[in-house]
């Protein structure tokens, strides 16, 4: 990295696509469910979609010409889908916990601000995730789910910390908007067509950023 260094005090991290390469889960549970409706499979630009929204806009999304068909969908997403089936397929990106061990021994808080809802408890007990994140903000926790500041401005309260001083990572064109909203700086993940004040294509790339500690 080139330039000044940046005095960080909370990292925020989105989870699919960041945390996790999660894409083929998704395309498996949005399948599943278009299949058990009578839906063909997604398109392309339909996952895409899904990947980096809230199931409840995702199945608006892939039914919104059929409301009835969406309402049988988001009853079986509600009572009868079985999440375990899935979660086992995420993959867990590569130095993810390395990085999370070392933000911690510099004293730099963790959060995750997700457009996922039920399964992120499950995911951060089957992936030991937990004592890792001082805090983590669903869609389920807020109003009003990203690209809005408010998952960021929960966190931002809770955890004390002030805008200046942290940084969101994230890898799509929702968690852009989710950082400039919240007026937070941003690092793309993966991604290097997004705006962003920097680019990671490693977790422990990200240590190259930060002025705290070694």
């Amino acid at each position: 990295m080139n330039g000044k260094k940046w005095d960080i005090d909370c990292v925020i991290y989105d989870c699919d696509g960041v945390l996790f390469d999660s894409l083929d889960v998704n395309r498996r549970l949005y399948n599943h469910i278009a299949g058990v409706v009578g839906r063909e499979p997604l398109r392309d630009d339909e996952l895409s979609y899904c990947h980096t929204h809230t199931v409840h806009e995702s199945i608006h999304h892939m039914f919104q010409e059929d409301a009835s068909m969406e309402e049988r969908a988001l009853h079986f997403w509600k009572h009868d889908l079985d999440f375990s089936e899935f979660i086992l397929y995420l993959k867990m990106e590569p130095h993810l916990i390395e990085t999370l061990r070392e933000l911690r021994n510099r004293g730099i808080a963790t959060a995750i601000s997700t457009n996922r809802t039920t399964t992120m408890k499950q995911i951060m007990r089957d992936y030991g995730l937990s004592p890792y994140f001082d805090m983590v903000v669903t869609a389920l926790d807020v109003e009003r789910p990203k690209p809005d500041p408010e998952s960021v401005i929960k966190i931002l309260t809770g955890l004390k910390v002030e805008r200046e001083r942290v940084v969101y990572v994230g890898d799509s064109e929702v968690d852009r908007k989710t950082a400039r909203s919240s007026e937070v700086k941003f690092v793309a993940y993966k991604d290097r067509a997004l705006e962003a004040d920097g680019f990671i294509d490693d977790h422990l790339s990200l240590l190259d950023f930060l002025s705290n500690g070694r």
